[in-house]
């Protein structure tokens, strides 16, 4: 444990309570939690090394976990000898990332999320039906490079922003579906699919929303508790959208909100003047975590600790079937 910090020097008196209102749910989901299972099961099956392309989560710590267990990360499938598996992460791929691997007959495993999946499944359909796909995410995400290698290029467009769609080249003649990344803010994506539904109103909407559950739970129990608190912390990675989406939905209650990986980040006097702290995790956080930031502001403070559930989750996905026996 670290020792208190004077109140002298942070303003932090360590006899002064701290209401903790920890949110649920939180941390990790259902699809992440297959994704490390499925790592942890190759490499028991297949033994050491496993290669990985791209993060299997966008988690350090997790990554770090896995690669001492013999986990091997990749960017590019060239990087992979031609005799080692290989699993996909669970933000999916392009078409084209497994063609290669059957190409060189490697033997990979696909850990991407089945709720990703699904909006696949859609782009695919879609596309069999001449529509051209609007699809809503942020540039660069693997997510959003898996989804839109899906289809073939030219017959799906990125939209970014509400402004983004007046910029569009499409006409109310031309034949439009939308579908939008599972990691996305609800209430940035409802403004919009509000401005494609004015502005083409015979866009094609998918027959359920693309935001997977878990995002969409995450950022309701952090607007359940961020009104009553002074300050909000998301634990997650800066490249975790989903984690980013948590932070802007306590600042948009009027919450300072701050993301942190690790609890060594907690600067004391960030807690000046607070006292009710949010906690809460993204989707690839471990719990392990939460409690780690839990003991750190332990060391300052008199913490008082209150579970605020919103929703209760109990999704399981399947594993692939090379991995059940």
């Amino acid at each position: 444990m670290n020792a208190p910090f004077p109140s002298t020097a942070s303003g932090n008196d360590p006899r002064l309570p701290l209401q903790l209102l920890i949110a649920a749910p939180r941390g990790f989901c259902a699809g992440v939690d297959r994704a490390i299972e499925i790592v942890e099961r190759a490499l028991q099956k297949y033994g050491e090394p496993v290669y990985v392309r791209h993060e299997i989560v966008h988690n350090r710590y997790v990554v770090d976990s896995l690669k001492a267990k013999g986990a091997i990360f990749v960017e590019e499938l060239d990087e992979v000898p031609d005799d080692a598996p290989v699993v996909f992460s669970a933000h999916g791929v392009p078409k084209s990332v497994p063609a290669e691997a059957e190409r060189r007959n490697l033997m990979y495993v696909d850990a991407t999320c089945p709720l990703v999946s699904k909006v696949h499944r859609q782009a695919e359909r879609q596309i069999e039906k001449g529509q051209h796909i609007l699809f809503i995410g942020h540039e660069g995400h693997p997510e959003v490079i898996g989804t839109m290698g899906q289809v073939p290029e030219g017959q799906i467009t990125l939209v970014e922003t509400v402004e983004d769609v007046a910029n569009l080249p499409f006409t109310q003649e031309d034949d439009l579906s939308f579908l939008t990344q599972t990691t996305l803010s609800v209430d940035d994506t409802r403004e919009i699919v509000e401005a494609l539904e004015a502005r083409y109103p015979q866009i094609v909407a998918p027959k359920a929303e693309d935001i997977c559950y878990a995002t969409s739970n995450r950022q309701a129990a952090v607007k359940d508790i961020a009104g009553g608190c002074d300050l909000v912390l998301v634990i997650g990675a800066p490249n975790s959208s989903n984690s980013l989406r948590l932070v802007e939905v306590a600042q948009r209650m009027g919450t300072d909100a701050r993301l942190i990986q690790r609890a060594s980040e907690i600067e004391p006097e960030w807690l000046e003047g607070v006292g009710t702290l949010g906690l809460t995790a993204g989707a690839s956080a471990p719990e392990k975590l939460v409690r780690e930031v839990v003991d750190r502001l332990s060391d300052w403070r008199v913490v008082t600790e209150e579970i605020i559930t919103t929703t209760e989750e109990n999704m399981i996905f399947k594993l692939p079937r090379q991995l059940m026996d």
